[in-house]
Formats: structure tokens, C-alpha cells, sequence
């Protein structure tokens, strides 16, 4: 038997914690990814996603990380040579950026402060500063930092653009820890791509992503000259007509999304979409009464993560680690430039109030136990 702790409040922006009936149907039989019945089990899903990501656009399962997901945005719509616009706000926006330079995008950047979101006017700035750009790269909710760009105003701005051949840039969006928990309209907003992953909002183990495309993306993809194999979407929307995945998938992923799907149904995305601001709201209320000061610029927090600045002598690893071991509270660290000067707490998914209050409760004890109260 593995030595897995069965109590742990799982207080990261992903993985997130499984509701009983996805585990449940995780450890269902396999069956073979040709048959009937995995047709059928692709078609429902899919048609899940596409309801919860507001979308007509054809919707892709890929079994991957979200990274791959990512990787998967850039070559199928831009090619070596070309400029995009990108935007970043931390360490995952450099990601999305790092990704499309491996492959000679040649970038343009825009740079934001960590803590804070992006302006739509200082991307409708840069867009007239570099006209020709095909596309903008941005991440709609930034977990580094807890922050959540403004997308849709974002997204108006760069839908109003024109550049050289009278068409806007495509707008390519890492939406992978915002998808299935904050307002996010694929088509209304006129997002070509959209990649989200499974581990997140979606309440299912890591190990899938799912990307959009909008028919100016497909355009776009006409004309690419990127090499690609694995994520090749063309390849993947000729299986997609048949219900069918080009490459063996997790199969027993499907199993657990299409129940997570069914979950996030009965509730309603409207329904999820306060439940997080509700959570998140509450999350924040309480850890400024116990004193403690929030990174984010507060007019853009996040409902899906919240980052908090370290007290005063307070060492973050040695917090988590203790934490976890005597509470079994699981918190996240931060990443890159703020790794040891912030802690973030994770509240997207199958996620309520209570769970935070625990958590908290934990952080509170461990604090005072630090200054010797």
C-alpha cells in the first residue's frame, strides 16, 4: 500500500482535492480507447467543455499538462518569425512567453509589476506601438501572484485592433487556473484559444488539457509553418469528428471528468462562478483580521488563489513544512523572485468555506507559536 495521507486540506492553486464520486469513478474498469463506449465517453465530455467554457469553437482533450496545452496554442497558430504581443504579469505569463520563443516567435513584451494586472490601455498602447503583431499572449489569472487580469476589457482592446492585414491579432489565453471558476466567455470576449487543465477548477487529477480554437485561429493554423507532431490539432480534429483522440489517451481521466463535468452541471456555472468569489472574498477578509498583509493588488485578486507576504522573521518553508506535518495543511510557497517572501493559499475547485477556515485556523496557531504568544 502507498503511504498517502487521507486528511490533508490540499490548500494549493492545483492539484486540487477530488469530490468522492470522481475518485469513485476513477478506479472504474478500463476499456479500450477505440470502442464504442470511449466514443461515446469523448463526445460527452467534450460537450461539457464546450458549455462550461461558453463556446462553440471546437474543443480539444489533450492528455497532457496544462503546459502542453499551452505548447500546443503556439504551434498550431503562430510561426518561427513572427511577433506577438506578451504579457505578463509573472511567472506563468513567462511561461506562455518562454514557449513561443523555444519555437522563434520573436516576442514583444509587456511587463507588469508581480501583484498587479495588466491595463487594457497599456496593451492598446503596445499594440499601437508594434502594429504587426499576429497574436497576444496573456494569462487571464496569474497563480504566482493571485492576481486576475482584467480579460474581457483585454480582450476588447485587442478585438479593436487592426494591424497590416486588416484583421485583429489572434488572442491566445492561458486561462488554466481561472476556466471553471471565474467569469470566462470564450466566444463573447472573441478568445481564439483558450487552454485550461484538468487539475484545477476541473476537480480531476493532473493530466489533461483542453484548448480551444476559433475559426480566425484555424486560419491562422493554415498558414503555419511550426513543426509539430504529438500536438498537432489538425490531426486531432479529424479524430475529433469521430469522437476519438489521435493518441492513446487517460482513459481513466475521462472517467473522473466526465462526472466532475456532471457535478459542475448540477450546481451550475453561475452557481461556481460565486461560490469562488464568495470563497475568495472570505478568504481575504480573514487573513487581514489576523493581521496578515496580501500581495495582490486588491482590485484584481484572484477567487481562485490568494498570496500573502511573510511576516516579519517568519521562514515560509519551515511554516509549510510544519503545517503540513503537525495540521496536515498543505500550503504553496511562492515561485521565482518571491520564492521565501510570500505563502499562497489555494481555493479554487471543490473548495467551501470551511476548508479555508481550517487552514487558516492552522496558520493562526503556527503564528503564535512563532512569536511566542
Amino acid at each position: 500500500m502507498l503511504n498517502i495521507p487521507s486528511n490533508l486540506n490540499l490548500r494549493i492553486p492545483g492539484p486540487t482535492p477530488l469530490p468522492p464520486a470522481v475518485r469513485e469513478a476513477l478506479a472504474l474498469p478500463m476499456i479500450g480507447h477505440r470502442s464504442e463506449a470511449f466514443r461515446e465517453l469523448h463526445h460527452r465530455v467534450v460537450q461539457g467543455l464546450k458549455a462550461m467554457l461558453r463556446t462553440e469553437n471546437d474543443v480539444f482533450v489533450l492528455t497532457s499538462s496544462g503546459s502542453g496545452g499551452m505548447e500546443a496554442a503556439v504551434v498550431n497558430t503562430l510561426s518561427p518569425g513572427e511577433r506577438v504581443l506578451s504579457v505578463s504579469i509573472g511567472h506563468f505569463g513567462t511561461r506562455f512567453r518562454a514557449i513561443a520563443r523555444t519555437y522563434g516567435v520573436e516576442i514583444v513584451p509587456l511587463d507588469v509589476e508581480w501583484g498587479r494586472a495588466a491595463e487594457p490601455e497599456a496593451v492598446g498602447t503596445a499594440l499601437d506601438q508594434h502594429p504587426d503583431v499576429a497574436a497576444v499572449l496573456i494569462t487571464h489569472n496569474e497563480t504566482s501572484t493571485g492576481v486576475t487580469n482584467p480579460l474581457q476589457e483585454i480582450a476588447a482592446v485587442v478585438k479593436a485592433h487592426r494591424g497590416p492585414t486588416g484583421r485583429p491579432p489572434l488572442l491566445l489565453v492561458d486561462a488554466i487556473s481561472s476556466a471553471g471558476c471565474l467569469p470566462l466567455e470564450t466566444d463573447a470576449w472573441g478568445l481564439d484559444v483558450v487552454v485550461t487543465g484538468s487539475q484545477k477548477g476541473w476537480m480531476i487529477p493532473p493530466g489533461l488539457a483542453f484548448v480551444t480554437m476559433s475559426p480566425a485561429a484555424w486560419e491562422a493554423h493554415a498558414q503555419v509553418k511550426t513543426a509539430r507532431f504529438y500536438f498537432d490539432l489538425s490531426v486531432a480534429r479529424e479524430n475529433l469528428a469521430k469522437n476519438q483522440t489521435p493518441w492513446t489517451p487517460a482513459v481513466n481521466l475521462f472517467y473522473g471528468l466526465a462526472v466532475a463535468l456532471d457535478l459542475m452541471e448540477q450546481e451550475g456555472l453561475d452557481a461556481i462562478v460565486a461560490r469562488h468569489r464568495r470563497v475568495g472574498e472570505h478568504t481575504r477578509r480573514r487573513l487581514k483580521a489576523m493581521g496578515l498583509k496580501l500581495f495582490a493588488d486588491e482590485r484584481y485578486a484572484s477567487n481562485t488563489v490568494t498570496a500573502i507576504h511573510a511576516p516579519a522573521g517568519v521562514d515560509v518553508e519551515e511554516m509549510r513544512k510544519v503545517l503540513e506535518k503537525e495540521y496536515g495543511v498543505v500550503l504553496a510557497g511562492g515561485q521565482g523572485p518571491l520564492r521565501g517572501k510570500i505563502f499562497r493559499i489555494g481555493h479554487l475547485g471543490n473548495v467551501y468555506e470551511e476548508d479555508i477556515d481550517a487552514a487558516l485556523e492552522a496558520i493562526r496557531r503556527y503564528l503564535e507559536g512563532a512569536r511566542g504568544e
